[in-house]
């Protein structure tokens, strides 16, 4: 046999090898050979296939590394909608579902099984082969993150049968996975992500598939979209059996899983896995019930966004006690002093916790907690440590009240606190070091000048090196004195200096909120700009003016007249135009369809960024608000939307997706948000 030849079948024989041994480990859990043994394979299929190009196989082991590098995600429009399901939150509530159920099929059989907390994506099979792979979406219309997809391991990219179908499943990030990433990050002073869900949700959709093949995600398979699992394209009767043929097929699918009848057996399985919960190497935040038969889910039909035959038991936000060792205080860059609890690390909700807010003396005082107290600690939507209150039951007697502090612990100035004036304890100095830092990172972030690169890192530096006291001198810099600090090369110096250069033409609204002033967020510093036209105008403006604007009250407006009285903060603002930063009036919107209404935007939309839609909606008149609240006319919603969806529910607010949003914008008779509402 020629050598050409030769080496061709050996690629053949080591995939093939190398596909087996890869699935009895993902999917089994059974090392057939030594990890060294697998990578001498592993290396030699790679040596092989770069001598022999014409030979590349897509559903190759060695294409899970992560090659593609995309501009963006292309659009795809699923063959079988994506749904959500409907949740619950009480046994109450799981009753009446169950019973429900019931009336149509008395001896109805339940498949039970965690609800894993990632994000939802489809994989398409052709010939046995995988060939796309798309996140969720809006349920209608995904992403192709194909190329990100295969990095991961557990997924087949060639089954041993030659079937075409589509599953449904759930990546997710692993727990050790994450806490080792966010050590790497917490070494290298990067901000740690925030949860696995999260992190689970940004790797998937990187553009650059080896930052994604870097994440060590993983995939649980729990549903079949469409297709036939059997070459004579027979189907199984019902979801048990699906997921046991996908088993067979090689696909990693729910764990912990149980076919059962009476709520009883429900509730204990419900209570039985909240107990498992900590000891899972995954999150899971809540459990699936789902009608077991394929005709009775058929019979029972499908609702406008949820199916009939299926309900999410949600977990109650998990709470954990621990003991607040001390309260230390945290400047902000208002000069607000935030009490922050200290705390013995404890694992909670995907993560190690040893600090939370405490918000103000008020909460202190309110909920009495003390330093050396046992403290009851939830995540607020899964995300946010905070402390609920103190387990009063559990003192004995060591513990001490916190004294309200006298001087800010980075500058060493007296602080002012009037309880019956504000909650807040502030340190009115302006040259407060803490202050300055986060000013400066505040006048650079995105939603102000938008200083790419320049990080609260390196704004410490140039601050410790002495190149900058305020936001102005960054306007004075060089790439040559960026250079000399530590870790800064000179093209990361130049693009430094270029980006601050750049927005100087960043527009008034923008400067307007990176001045942080106090009380006056994006939307404020809109109203602002448009209302003034100038600097020099917003500068000189009295309360009485501002005050005409609509939506200011008395106390924004007071903020606003007050840091403009700050000597200080008026001779920055001058050196801010000596340095050549434009205050030119803002373009008022093309179109003002949308005015008078106020949308919230929540979730990761399917084509626009939060900016993108951002900008569309103030294109045509509308505002964008942060918080969902009874003057919020639109929440626009896509995919992972948290507490922000749940609220506007609760208030019959009108929810819309992309295609609601982009049919609103489109033309000035289309803003009823029929289209693509809830």
């Amino acid at each position: 046999m020629p050598e050409k030849l030769d080496e061709i079948v050996q690629i053949e024989t080591l995939r093939k090898k190398i596909r087996h041994l890869s699935q009895m480990y993902y999917t089994y859990d059974v090392s057939e050979v030594s990890d060294y043994e697998y990578d001498r394979m592993y290396r030699e299929l790679q040596e092989l296939e770069a001598r022999h190009p014409e030979a590349f196989d897509p559903s190759s082991p060695t294409q899970r590394v992560g090659n593609a590098v995309l501009d963006k995600f292309e659009k795809v429009t699923h063959r079988v909608t994506m749904n959500s399901l409907t949740d619950v939150f009480s046994f109450e509530e799981l009753g009446e579902f169950v019973d429900r159920v019931r009336e149509s099929f008395p001896d109805v059989q339940f498949s039970v099984e965690p609800k894993i907390d990632g994000l939802s994506a489809s994989l398409t099979y052709v010939n046995g082969i995988f060939t796309e792979g798309a996140t969720r979406g809006d349920g209608v219309t995904g992403e192709n993150v194909t190329a990100n997809l295969k990095t991961v391991r557990r997924i087949p990219l060639r089954l041993d049968e030659p079937l075409s179908f589509t599953v449904r499943g759930e990546v997710y990030m692993p727990r050790a996975v994450f806490e080792r990433i966010n050590d790497e990050r917490a070494s290298e002073g990067k901000a740690l992500m925030a949860n696995p869900r999260n992190a689970a949700a940004g790797s998937l959709r990187q553009l650059d598939s080896r930052i994604t093949a870097s994440r060590g995600l993983d995939i649980f398979i729990f549903n079949l979209q469409e297709g036939s699992l059997y070459p004579d394209g027979t189907a199984p009767d019902s979801h048990t059996a699906i997921l046991d043929r996908l088993q067979e097929l090689g696909f990693h699918v729910l764990e912990h899983r149980k076919k059962l009848q009476t709520l009883d057996e429900i509730r204990d399985a419900i209570l039985s896995l909240g107990k498992l919960r900590d000891d899972l190497a995954y999150d899971i935040d809540g459990v699936v019930i789902k009608v077991d038969s394929l005709k009775e889910r058929t019979t029972l039909g499908e609702g406008t966004n949820t199916p009939r035959w299926a309900v999410a038991y949600k977990f109650p936000p998990e709470q954990k006690v621990t003991k607040l060792t001390g309260i230390t205080m945290q400047v902000g860059r208002t000069g607000v002093l935030t009490p922050t609890a200290e705390l013995t690390p404890v694992r909670l909700a995907g993560t190690t916790v040893s600090r939370a807010t405490l918000h103000n003396m008020d909460f202190i005082r309110q909920r009495d907690i003390h330093i050396g107290d046992y403290v009851t600690l939830q995540k607020a939507g899964d995300i946010i440590p905070e402390v609920v209150g103190a387990v009063l039951g559990m003192r004995d007697g060591t513990q001490t009240e916190f004294a309200v502090p006298t001087v800010c612990p980075s500058c060493g100035e007296p602080l002012v606190y009037n309880p019956e004036d504000e909650a807040a304890i502030r340190c009115v100095n302006p040259e407060c070091p803490a202050q300055l830092s986060r000013r400066i990172a505040h006048f650079a972030s995105k939603d102000a000048m938008n200083i790419d690169g320049l990080g609260s890192q390196i704004v410490d530096a140039l601050i410790d090196e002495g190149l900058i006291r305020n936001v102005a001198d960054l306007y004075a810099l060089t790439p040559d004195s960026v250079a000399e600090l530590d870790r800064m090369g000179e093209k990361s110096a130049a693009n430094l200096v270029t980006a601050i250069q750049n927005s100087r033409s960043a527009g008034l609204e923008r400067l307007i909120f990176a001045l942080g002033i106090r009380n006056v967020g994006e939307v404020a510093a809109e109203a602002l700009a448009q209302h003034f036209g100038s600097l020099d105008a917003c500068m000189n403006a009295t309360v009485e003016d501002i005050c005409s604007i609509p939506d200011f009250g008395q106390v924004t407006a007071e903020c606003v007249v007050k840091f403009f009285k700050h000597d200080q903060n008026r001779e920055i603002c001058r050196q801010l135009q000596n340095a050549g930063v434009l205050d030119k009036p803002v373009k008022m919107p093309q179109k003002s369809h949308l005015a008078g209404l106020t949308f919230v935007i929540t979730g990761t939309l399917p084509t626009l960024s939060r900016d993108e839609a951002t900008d569309l909606i103030k294109s045509c008149g509308g505002k964008v608000s942060s918080s969902v609240s009874k003057k919020t006319d639109f929440v626009v919603y896509g995919e992972a939307a948290g507490s922000k969806l749940t609220k506007a529910r609760e208030l019959g607010i009108t929810l819309i997706d992309e295609a609601g949003l982009l049919k609103m914008v489109g033309a000035p008779d289309e803003t009823s948000g029929d289209g693509g509402a809830l």
